[in-house]
């Protein structure tokens, strides 16, 4: 089930308001924003890895596929997480537990999207540097050929070979170069595209903060406000206390005169 058939079933059990608290499907989508994010989290780690190797002697043609395979899973996976992050804003009346969870959630996909972007933009930086490298080398070679030539005539059919072998070397040289072209317009479309999911997600985690933060605040106050109203029972329950002594005094006082009173006339 997509997550847009997910949120239109949520909707329609939860009424206008959003979807109830209790309804199943938050406990799933929460479950399989975990599993996302976890295998998200995996994948950048083994993508930190290659991106490391680019432009260095351990660079090859096997470590920028895989690079390019990490770039591609990781972003399908960043734009799969985002939109459930968000649909998870449309529950109401949560508990605190359920909002710590989505919280944290949110927090934790903001932190490993955040890692991915950086090393997006480094895999960005070392395949343009690669390219013009590569574009270089190329260029001086194809200078050299065009400069080297040989007067004798019996070398004529050996310079002729070399040259269909220098030729495709270069055009070996040149499909390279064009294809990390290619990879480096796919990283940039990449970047672009996730910037807009990046900053809504980094607002509703600053949004979820302030949320947060308001709640302290009326905890502290609902909790100063339990103090001031327990000393204010405490000192009503020590003036009824006093008020109590005070009328058994006064009981006591007039059962006394009375009785002195009765014993006068009954005397008399």
């Amino acid at each position: 089930m997509s997550f847009d058939q997910l949120s239109s079933l949520e909707a329609g059990h939860g009424g206008e308001s959003g979807a109830y608290s209790d309804d199943p499907g938050f406990k799933q989508l929460l479950r399989e924003l975990r599993t996302k994010l976890s295998d998200l989290e995996r994948n950048v780690l083994k993508l930190r890895t290659d991106v490391n190797l680019l432009g260095t002697r351990r660079d090859t043609a096997r470590v920028r596929e895989r690079v390019h395979d990490f770039l591609e899973k990781s972003r399908d996976s960043c734009l799969s997480i985002g939109e459930g992050v968000k649909k998870l804003q449309t529950w109401d009346d949560l508990s605190k537990q359920q909002k710590y969870e989505r919280n944290k959630i949110s927090a934790e996909f903001q932190d490993a999207f955040k890692e991915f972007q950086d090393l997006q933009r480094t895999a960005l930086e070392k395949q343009r540097a690669s390219v013009s490298a590569a574009r270089a080398a190329h260029e001086s070679e194809t200078a050299g050929e065009h400069i080297s030539t040989s007067p004798q005539e019996q070398q004529l059919q050996q310079q002729e070979l070399s040259s269909l072998a220098a030729q495709d070397e270069v055009d070996f040289h040149e499909a390279l170069i064009i294809e990390r072209e290619e990879e480096i317009r796919n990283i940039e479309q990449g970047v672009g595209d996730l910037n807009v999911l990046f900053r809504q997600v980094a607002q509703i985690v600053s949004e979820q903060g302030e949320q947060l933060n308001t709640i302290a605040d009326n905890v502290e106050v609902t909790r100063d406000d339990t103090r001031g109203a327990m000393v204010e029972l405490t000192q009503a329950s020590r003036y009824q206390k006093a008020a109590r002594n005070k009328s058994c005094c006064l009981l006591i006082i007039v059962a006394v005169i009375l009785t002195i009173v009765l014993l006068a006339i009954f005397l008399d």
